[in-house]
């Protein structure tokens, strides 16, 4: 079954070149341990939140960007191995990170909801959040009628939503501290695809206008602390760029 890292970093912005030769040299490496793809995005429009946000996430500073990323694996199984390989690897040691790896946020997340195709989208908004562990079938079913109803009728190229499943506490931050999870609730990872920022905040619009005036649906977790935001793509190794 398909997995994924998921990944959230700060990167100064002055580096975003340095970063984006790094994404190049360790592609390579992530693919000689099973790597099946991975994509990096970049953010260029990241919302500031009343509770929590994506830049207090990995304690962003003003003059850096937040980095929303994911490496996909066949499985599990896969990617476990490879992180033991990768630590044990010359070659990744001989990396310099252009970022405060200290402060990245990571993840293991297994797909429970995936409709359409994020291949050659444009444009992604991003997303992470803390669901109750006892909801999930309820959040799944909530992901499925929004695509069906709501992103995929507006445009949208494809959405993936990803359950935690291997999610480390960190020693500045982590998944759980950046979404405030409460007793019982699972870090979700999850993305839409888009052709192009223009498409995206069209359809934000129109579901906003198609929503004034109507009660707020009941939700199977908490909104108020759902972090997101708009990123372009940096790296694909799709595409090779």
């Amino acid at each position: 079954m398909t997995y994924f890292t998921g990944y959230i970093t700060a990167v100064p912005v002055a580096n975003r070149e340095d970063y984006i030769s790094h994404l190049r040299a360790a592609w390579p490496l992530c693919r000689k341990y099973g790597a099946t793809r991975m994509v990096e995005t970049w953010g260029v429009d990241v919302p500031r939140g009343k509770i929590n946000d994506l830049w207090g996430a990995v304690n962003a500073r003003e003059d850096e960007a937040v980095v929303f990323s994911w490496t996909e694996w066949p499985d599990k199984a896969t990617s476990d191995a490879a992180w033991q390989g990768m630590r044990d690897d010359p070659a990744m040691a001989a990396m310099e990170m252009p970022f405060d790896g200290s402060r990245m946020i990571f993840g293991g997340f297994a797909p429970v909801f995936e409709g359409g195709t994020d291949r050659g989208a444009g444009y992604f908004q991003g997303f992470a959040l803390a669901v109750p562990e006892r909801n999930k079938d309820a959040y799944v079913g909530m992901a499925r009628e929004a695509w069906e109803t709501g992103f995929r009728p507006k445009g949208c190229l494809g959405i993936v939503e990803a359950w935690g499943v291997d999610v480390p506490r960190g020693r500045q931050t982590d998944f759980y501290c950046a979404s405030k999870a409460e007793e019982g609730e699972v870090p979700v990872f999850s993305w839409t695809a888009w052709p192009d920022r223009a498409t995206c905040d069209a359809a934000s619009k129109a579901m906003e206008a198609e929503m004034a005036g109507q009660e707020f649906p009941e939700m199977p977790f908490d909104g108020s602390r759902m972090m997101w935001g708009g990123f372009e793509p940096v790296f694909d190794s799709d595409s090779g760029r």
